[in-house]
């Protein structure tokens, strides 16, 4: 039998949680919901880690936790500090008793662990604690003379790539903070420039989650229409536990919607690893690299059940995510089969209070047949970034501007499918990796394409966890039909003095391909030398790829055996997106000639198979990839063929589109 559980603030945990009578706590609710239950949380804000006791049964028998219709909620992982008492000028302190935190002070807690950079040792490494004035967040210093005299800001090299970040504006780099804790209490200075902090809301980090079970396996719950804040979420690499500040914690089937989600520490929306396939090993054991605990950590995932039956298929749809350390979500094997629709992320990563090889406003790895679909991501670090295993995943009808990087595929084996997507920022795309197919797609930056070789990574059986095999990554078996590409001085997207290994190509276009065979046939005929052993005979023999029908525009260039290829003439092509808040806008001036260049809509029958996994590109159902949806969602089934690039509507002159 369904029923509805309420929660108010007016309530008691001593009450029934009628609607007449509503409970004081989600928790309360939480401990009494069966499947089929609805958790109805009314207006107010919440200081609690909800923490799911049970799930439900499947799909149709779910646990929902819902705000009521038309009040906001608000969840949040801090609590209100008052009693400041100033110590000169704009610095202030408090003492805080350490029960304030429970079992674990975020204040003493340093954000650590395996793929953290900390460049300068002789700095102390950041906690996971931090303050809040009216809801903005505190940048935390090494002393408490830097709480008196901030440390100037300036722009911050991305250690990866060598592109210049941004940072948050001068004024609010005077908002720091520093900490000090005893047995008893924690001693927090900060600096409140012109402000008395006791006439203010101010907050501090207590509790590491807001929204996430403690036990694994507590499936099928939707979490719908709060806001869920300021958590401190611990650093979340793919070789440890990845807890969020909402998650389901190695479970199946959640849905994660209409909510807005900001200020985790690390990683927003987590759908990761648990903590049993190792955690941390790299940094605590010193013994092996990170990769080799990565790839340990697969195998150890099957023999616990990973696989579609218990783990992951989610859903993440129609959320605001912004404001976070690491990550807007992030995932390891926990993620595969899910689904990440419609969300607004954005102000992900671009603090730079810490730095590490693991951070995105989208952070997955062994995303399996995972789609990443119709998502707003700009003013990120990184916008997505697809690591190991991408496999059945399609990143499809993305709008993604204003990011340091857009897009980032690294040691993954294919198929995977990116179609219909603006990638606008100054680095488009980031190909570490092979067997892609890129259709349909705006590149407004470079391109960069990258063989890693020195770790081997796995694949799988199409639609499955179960391991296949593995391989290097040698670059290439890469396709792409019907992009636009537009060029610029590829110095200017990585910044002056950049360093970048040798053996990269970067440019703008697919030239970075020359030199590779142009169909299967011309590479079964390069590794046919019967003189040559069984693999002596591919060593040193770049893979094919399949490069026809796109265009090319301000000095992009293609790849010099591509077929049907159309080369604008120069200067006379331009695309931007322009931000005006709750709408935003693609604007392109293409010339005349850009109206002869037409592709048919592309399925998976017109995509050769990917080489290493011997897979087509499919549906998660097995059945024919269709590419026929553009970005604005219009069917592109009515013609024979269309232009270019994300939108099937695109036309010579100067065009200005409504995209969100």
């Amino acid at each position: 039998m369904r029923s509805d559980l309420h929660v108010a603030t007016t309530g008691s945990d001593r009450a029934d949680g009628s609607a007449e009578s509503p409970f004081r706590t989600i928790n309360r609710a939480a401990e009494l919901a069966r499947p089929g239950d609805t958790v109805v949380v009314h207006g107010g804000e919440y200081r609690e880690w909800v923490q799911p006791r049970r799930g439900g049964l499947s799909d149709r028998r779910r646990i929902t936790y819902t705000a009521a219709p038309g009040e906001h909620v608000v969840i949040k992982g801090s609590e209100p500090v008052t009693g400041w008492e100033r110590v000169g000028g704009d610095v202030w302190t408090v003492a805080v008793p350490n029960t304030l935190f429970g079992a674990s002070n975020p204040f003493a807690e340093e954000v650590d662990g395996d793929w953290i950079v900390y460049a300068d040792q002789s700095v102390p490494k950041k906690h996971l604690g931090d303050v809040y004035l009216n809801g903005t967040s505190f940048y935390e210093v090494a002393s408490v003379d830097e709480v008196t005299d901030p440390p100037l800001r300036t722009q911050v090299v991305d250690h990866w790539t060598g592109t210049l970040d941004r940072v948050r504006d001068t004024a609010q780099t005077q908002l720091v903070w520093y900490a000090e804790v005893s047995a008893e209490e924690t001693t927090i200075w900060a600096n409140f420039p012109g402000t008395d902090p006791n006439d203010e809301l101010v907050e501090v980090n207590v509790r590491r989650s807001v929204f996430y079970p403690t036990e694994h396996h507590v499936d099928y719950i939707t979490v719908r229409g709060f806001e869920l804040a300021q958590a401190a979420t611990p650093w979340a690499p793919p070789t440890a536990d990845q807890p969020g500040l909402i998650g389901p914690n190695w479970a199946k089937g959640w849905i994660i919607e209409d909510n807005v989600i900001h200020d985790a520490k690390c990683s927003a929306v987590s759908l990761g690893k648990e903590k049993s396939t190792g955690h941390n090993f790299a940094t605590l054991r010193r013994d092996k690299p990170g990769y080799q605990y990565q790839l340990e950590s697969v195998f150890a995932a099957i023999q616990i059940g990973w696989d579609r039956e218990h783990i992951g298929s989610h859903v993440v749809r129609r959320n605001t995510i912004y404001d976070c350390g690491q990550n807007g979500v992030v995932g390891h094997l926990g993620c595969a089969f899910s689904t990440i629709e419609d969300n607004h992320i954005y102000n992900i990563a671009v603090k730079r209070e810490f730095y590490g090889y693991e951070i995105g406003g989208i952070k997955l790895h062994a995303a399996l047949d995972v789609v990443i679909r119709h998502n707003r991501i700009h003013d990120c670090s990184l916008g997505t970034w697809l690591d190991w295993q991408t496999q059945g995943t399609r990143v499809t009808r993305n709008l993604y501007y204003a990011n340091s990087r857009d897009l980032f595929i690294e040691v993954s084996h294919g198929p995977h499918l990116v179609d219909h997507n603006v990638l606008a920022s100054r680095v488009s795309l980031e190909l570490f990796s092979q067997g892609g197919a890129f259709v349909n797609n705006l590149f407004c930056g470079t391109v960069s394409l990258d063989p890693i070789v020195e770790r081997p990574t796995p694949y799988h059986v199409p639609h499955s966890t179960q391991v296949a095999g593995y391989a290097a990554i040698v670059g290439g078996d890469d396709r792409y039909i019907g992009n636009l590409f537009l060029g610029d001085d590829p110095a200017r997207a990585y910044g002056p003095g950049s360093t970048r290994p040798g053996r990269r190509q970067v440019g703008y276009g697919t030239s970075g391909y020359d030199g590779h065979p142009a169909s299967l046939e011309a590479y079964l005929e390069l590794v046919s030398d019967p003189t040559k052993g069984d693999h002596e005979r591919f060593t040193g023999v770049k893979q094919p790829v399949y490069i026809r029908d796109n265009v090319y525009a301000s000095g992009a260039r293609p790849f010099e055996a591509e077929t049907g290829a159309t080369v604008l003439p120069d200067g006379d092509a331009s695309a931007r997106v322009v931000d005006e808040g709750g709408e935003v806008f693609l604007e392109c001036h293409l010339p005349a000639a850009f109206d002869d260049a037409r592709v048919p809509v592309v399925s998976g029958l017109d995509l050769e198979r990917v080489r290493f996994v011997d897979a087509e590109f499919e549906e998660p159902d097995g059945s024919p990839a269709v590419l026929a949806t553009d970005l604005v969602a219009a069917d592109k089934t009515s013609s024979n063929a269309y232009p270019a690039g994300p939108l099937s509507t695109l036309v010579s002159g100067a065009s200005r589109v409504r995209v969100w």
